[in-house]
């Protein structure tokens, strides 16, 4: 993490604040709670805020707000935000049909890492994964803590087509597709929750500073769990997160 905060120009109408340059949770920390103190203060001339890894992207009105007087509120903003109290994070349950048609490449993960596919199962479930931020597609979680034991380059020619749900693995990041689209990722596995829906009253499910717990189901479970989506009757696991 920076000793100082950078603040980067991004147009006319952005502001990039930079707390570090690397993907760890304590700068992921600073980002949310940065974005929580703006809602809270409810800054006439911010009109967004776009959360990301390393840094917050603020969208404000040049007509309303200069960017000198936007830098100098968002100083004041961070100088107190060790007095902000964050919203308890939860923990939402993937659960996710690994391997055969649902996870094609879950073998060559296996392989890359000499370990076996059990294993990479194994793996990719005995943890919590923060979600970082969401972005590329609608819902798209980016999340950390991936084990290195199962991390897998790119695929070297992207399919055009990623199915619904797949849970995917590329370098030491893993991720799900909320809607069908291109990808390269490796495609370990698929779950039939849907991230994304938007005729839910809230589409998207995960949140920026939730986790993610992936579990292994088979594929009977995984037809009931589609029936009751399919339904609009699927309600989603979710528990608060234990402090350590």
């Amino acid at each position: 993490m920076y000793d100082e905060v950078k603040y980067l120009i991004a147009g006319d109408r952005a502001l990039v604040v930079e707390f570090g340059d690397k993907i760890e949770e304590q700068v992921n920390s600073k980002i949310r709670s940065l974005t929580v103190a703006i809602a809270q203060e409810g800054i006439i001339g911010i009109n967004e805020t776009i959360p990301t890894y390393r840094s917050l992207m603020v969208i404000y009105d040049p007509i309303i707000m200069e960017l000198d007087e936007l830098i100098s509120v968002l100083k004041s903003i961070i100088l107190k935000m060790h007095e902000l109290k964050l919203p308890d994070a939860k923990v939402i349950e993937i659960p996710t049909l690994y391997g055969g048609e649902y996870g094609p490449d879950i073998e060559f993960v296996a392989k890359h890492n000499k370990i076996s596919i059990d294993e990479v199962i194994k793996i990719h479930t005995d943890r919590e994964y923060l979600i970082y931020m969401i972005g590329f597609t609608p819902g798209f979680p980016y999340l950390g803590g991936m084990s290195d034991k199962i991390e897998a380059p790119r695929l070297q020619n992207p399919r055009t087509k990623i199915p619904v749900g797949s849970v995917g693995i590329a370098g030491k990041q893993t991720g799900i597709y909320p809607v069908e689209s291109p990808g390269g990722w490796q495609l370990v596995g698929r779950t039939p929750v849907k991230l994304y829906d938007p005729c839910r009253d809230e589409p998207v499910l995960l949140n920026a500073g939730d986790y993610i717990k992936f579990r292994s189901i088979d594929e009977n479970e995984y037809k009931i769990i589609e029936d009751l989506e399919r339904e609009g009757k699927y309600k989603a696991i979710i528990r608060d997160k234990l402090r350590r």
